[in-house]
């Protein structure tokens, strides 16, 4: 299925599912550079913008007491406040230059939203990671975002403007690139791609790079789910609880076995059968509030364990509020009404593999969606990264980008307006360093609002 603004008349095209070969769809790509001009995608155009009125926005229904936790995390740095200001850039993005052609977009597409997890077949995979904001919307959209964190995560090690610049066009290249590869596969071939982490590890020929990767692989293999029982629960008078280690993670009122278990059977009827009957062999032992990201503080998060029929076979749950995209204000609501299905069926349509206990549910008047929260999950740690590991974990956040956008939209329309990738490249490449200049803006103003008193914020960012 190809996804496109379905209120652009020139795009009916590209909709017409077996009716158009890879050439017509390269071409119709290339006619779209008359619309949108390569060079074009590196503009910045910025109107009348509020970016503290944004964030304070977004905090309207979240949970009070955590608040200024959120505050506190997104001021500490200015990678930190882009993490937790999507809904600025959605809003800034929806004034760019376009190609009006939809992919299932993730909406927050920054380095540190992709990473390593488990299969199902218990391979350790590399794909992207957080779908919260998860909507139909501009490719593009998805490429600059993941383009200006590159440019911020350089700023943060001090590796200079001339890195900041190669590193985001390698990485745009490399999006470009590989979806040419991706319009010369089959369908299925297509479907079934994916970055498998070993792989990766074993065929990197850098000695240094691969043996960190090595190292990082390994260290997400060793995050499992009996590791995660054991770090958030102990046993006490015989019965496994969460430990409480507030404001991270404490027990509340209202979170009812009671009203878990009612929250629990709609979760169940989102699951296919055989899913549903794989939940069953877990007993709920205890739940909990969870404090979890930058962007995300203040919603509401909760962690369920439950216990398997040996005791020692645990299942942890991570049970995370769904609020509307940051993306719904500017291309439109999702076909869901449910904002947790929505999360769940975008994070299917882009992953080549998911969480087997991905499901939706309901509970006091909100959407919730549902995952394990630990299933051998790892990722980069920028702070201590090398150039080296940076630029190549770009590079393949880029490829795995490409191909969650060819899950959705055959890849022959962006690979023809892409062309060898060079022009759009430098495009936006520039405009990411632009766009990482004006964050870094955003959060002096928003440091400075905290520092003034206007807003509080003076929470630990535990």
């Amino acid at each position: 299925m190809v996804v496109s603004d379905p209120h652009d008349a020139e795009m009916a095209t590209i909709t017409r599912l077996g009716r158009v070969d890879r050439a017509e769809l390269g071409d119709f790509g290339r006619s779209l550079r008359e619309r949108a001009q390569l060079e074009q995608q590196g503009d910045l155009v910025l109107g009348d913008r509020d970016p503290l009125s944004i964030v304070l926005a977004q905090e309207e229904n979240r949970v009070a007491d955590l608040v200024p936790i959120r505050r506190a995390r997104m001021a500490a740095n200015p990678f930190s406040f882009f993490r937790g200001s999507a809904a600025i850039m959605a809003a800034d993005l929806a004034r760019t230059t376009s190609t009006g052609v939809h992919v299932q977009a993730c909406g927050d597409a920054h380095l540190l939203n992709f990473g390593l997890f488990g299969s199902p077949e218990r391979r350790l995979v590399f794909d992207i990671n957080d779908f919260d904001e998860t909507l139909p919307a501009p490719w593009e959209w998805d490429l600059k975002r993941l383009a200006v964190s590159v440019v911020l995560a350089a700023r943060s090690l001090n590796l200079g403007a001339e890195f900041e610049r190669e590193t985001a066009e390698s990485t745009i290249r490399e999006y470009a690139t590989f979806l040419g590869a991706l319009a010369e596969m089959q369908t299925l071939d297509v479907w079934y791609s994916g970055v498998d982490a070993d792989e990766v590890a074993r065929d990197i020929k850098d000695k240094a790079l691969r043996r960190s990767a090595a190292l990082v692989v390994g260290k997400a293999r060793r995050r499992t789910q009996l590791r995660a029982f054991d770090k958030l629960t102990e046993v006490r008078d015989g019965q496994r609880v969460i430990v409480d280690d507030p404001p991270v993670v404490e027990h509340i009122s209202e979170l009812t076995m009671t009203t878990v278990l009612g929250f629990l059977e709609g979760y169940a009827e989102s699951l296919t059968a055989d899913r549903r009957h794989l939940l069953t062999q877990f007993e709920l032992v205890d739940g909990a509030r969870k404090v979890v990201g930058v962007g995300s503080v203040g919603t509401r998060c909760y962690v369920l364990v439950g216990q398997g029929r040996a005791g020692l076979d645990p299942l942890v749950l991570q049970v995370k509020e769904a609020a509307r995209s940051v993306l719904t204000p500017h291309v439109g609501s999702s076909e869901y009404v449910h904002e947790g299905r929505r999360v769940v069926e975008g994070q299917r349509l882009m992953q080549a593999t998911s969480d087997p206990f991905l499901g939706w549910s309901s509970g006091g008047g909100l959407d919730f969606y549902v995952r394990q929260l630990h299933d051998m999950k790892g990722g980069i740690e920028i702070a201590g990264s090398t150039p080296l590991e940076l630029a190549h974990y770009a590079r393949l956040c880029a490829t795995t980008l490409a191909r969650a956008h060819a899950r959705s939209l055959d890849p022959a329309v962006i690979a023809g307006y892409c062309g060898k990738g060079r022009k759009i490249a430098i495009a936006v490449a520039r405009f990411a360093a632009d766009y990482a200049d004006l964050a870094e803006r955003d959060r002096a103003i928003f440091v400075d609002a905290i520092e003034a008193g206007d807003i509080e914020g003076t929470a630990t960012a535990r």
